[in-house]
């Protein structure tokens, strides 16, 4: 009897575990068919990318710079403690004779406090520079994120784009499979010469081709986006959000209001700004070496020694009680002549001023040559996709045509075939014209600060 509860217990355990691995493989499995909407990869890669984790981290440091700069401005406290044995000749203070062999002990304790009171407002403009760093080191943050989201943007376009090319490509695959049998049908029939079979199954094996590099492109697009999120590929998928045609409503009519805006809010215009009033922070410091420097010092301690040849032998606390002491001291540190430091110092931070001004000219002028590029871009890319519609709208119906003449037997293969490859191209025109629009447009949007997830 309990040999057989036994065997009923350890099923029990078996069908427990049994299940709780079929839960865990479901976990596993829906995780693994997580969609990703475009949001979320955007998100993922702010929140996970090296490189903004370095500049938070950057971000961090400064901030420590900041307390560092700021406790410049607080006294400096110190305390010393030392014991010292000294083993040798020496002289006597009240007898004045010399005394060989004499072996001294001594012990001395001191506390001081030193305050800087005028350092040419060094330690101020040092502190002004450590906040300008962190606020410098903070746009340049802001300003690698936007370019991360961009990217992101790009390559989940580039997935879109790519699964309606195979989505394209499918379709032509079927309808020659389609166009296989109905060729079959007619040789049977005896309405068309059996040489047409022939044509019909290497334009099959042809769009078979076609469909198998389809699928190679979005596979490869669609790790390009894993690898730049950072996140497994295995099971890595997105949410495959439709883009309808896009209008001329998505057009900039004037490059101007984005030029204007970019100028004043764009992070890469503000940190050659921010170099500017850091390079004549610099200056200042540098010119700190011309003025004096003033310090104030308090200084309490005390001296103990003893040897065998003391003519008054005091105790330990005793001794250190008699001749504690009290010491201020004011330090007035004027630059006479520094070997030509000072000056080649202020000089050359008059230089860095000038470098950073012509940096920020550098900057305007490359971020005005962007914009225009990709006002142009967007422009030419509206243009390129209205000629595709049309182009296809053209080749359907040309299309449609020779299908319709082939089918009564007034076109030979070889032309529906020909008629068929301007079709699928001026199709795949239609798909590259029109992610090509939409991400030049998405271009303009990141310039002029707009949410590119939208």
């Amino acid at each position: 009897m309990r040999k057989k509860e036994m065997i009923n217990i350890n099923l029990q355990q078996m069908k427990n575990i049994l299940v709780a691995c079929l839960i865990l493989a479901g976990v596993s499995s829906f995780a693994q068919q997580k969609t990703w909407t475009l949001q979320e990869c955007v998100n993922h890669a702010l929140e996970n990318n090296i490189t903004v984790k370095q500049g938070e981290n950057t971000l961090l440091i400064n901030e420590q710079d900041i307390i560092a700069a700021r406790g410049q401005f607080l006294p400096s406290f110190n305390g010393s403690l030392g014991q010292r044995m000294s083993i040798g000749s020496g002289f006597d203070p009240v007898t004045n004779q010399r005394i060989n062999n004499q072996t001294t002990h001594s012990f001395n304790y001191n506390l001081s406090v030193n305050q800087n009171v005028f350092n040419g407002f060094r330690t101020l403009n040092l502190y002004k520079q450590s906040q300008l760093n962190r606020e410098t080191n903070e746009l340049e943050l802001n300003r690698i994120k936007d370019d991360i989201s961009l990217n992101v943007v790009n390559a989940y376009l580039n997935v879109l784009f790519n699964k309606e090319n195979l989505e394209t490509a499918t379709a032509q695959y079927e309808f020659s499979e389609k166009q296989l049998n109905q060729v079959q049908d007619l040789v049977d029939a005896g309405v068309q010469p059996k040489a047409n079979i022939f044509d019909a199954e290497a334009t099959l094996s042809r769009d078979a081709q076609q469909v198998t590099l389809a699928e190679n492109n979005f596979t490869l697009s669609l790790l390009s986006l894993s690898q730049l999120l950072q996140v497994p590929f295995e099971g890595f998928n997105i949410e495959f959000i439709s883009i309808d045609d896009p209008s001329a409503a998505l057009l900039y009519s004037d490059v101007k209001p984005v030029l204007n805006y970019a100028l004043e809010n764009r992070n890469e215009i503000k940190v050659a700004e921010k170099d500017i009033e850091n390079a004549k922070l610099g200056t200042e410091i540098s010119k700190a070496g011309f003025y004096p420097s003033v310090s104030l010092g308090y200084g309490f301690g005390s001296v103990w020694s003893e040897s065998k040849n003391d003519f008054i032998k005091q105790a330990f606390f005793r001794e250190l009680d008699l001749f504690k002491g009290h010491n201020l001291s004011l330090n007035v540190n004027i630059p006479i002549f520094s070997r030509f430091q000072n000056k080649t110092a202020v000089a050359k931070s008059k230089i860095q001023e000038e470098n950073s001004k012509l940096n920020l000219d550098q900057a305007k002028l490359n971020l005005e040559s962007n914009i225009q590029r990709a006002f142009t871009d967007a422009q030419a890319a509206f243009k390129a996709f209205e000629a595709a519609k049309k182009s296809l709208e053209s080749q359907s119906l040309a299309f449609n045509n020779s299908k319709e003449r082939y089918d009564i037997g007034a076109m030979t293969a070889f032309d529906l075939e020909q008629a068929r490859v301007q079709l699928i191209n001026a199709e795949s025109s239609l798909i590259n014209a029109k992610y090509d629009f939409v991400f030049k447009t998405k271009v303009l949007d990141f310039y002029m600060g707009k949410s590119l997830t939208n």
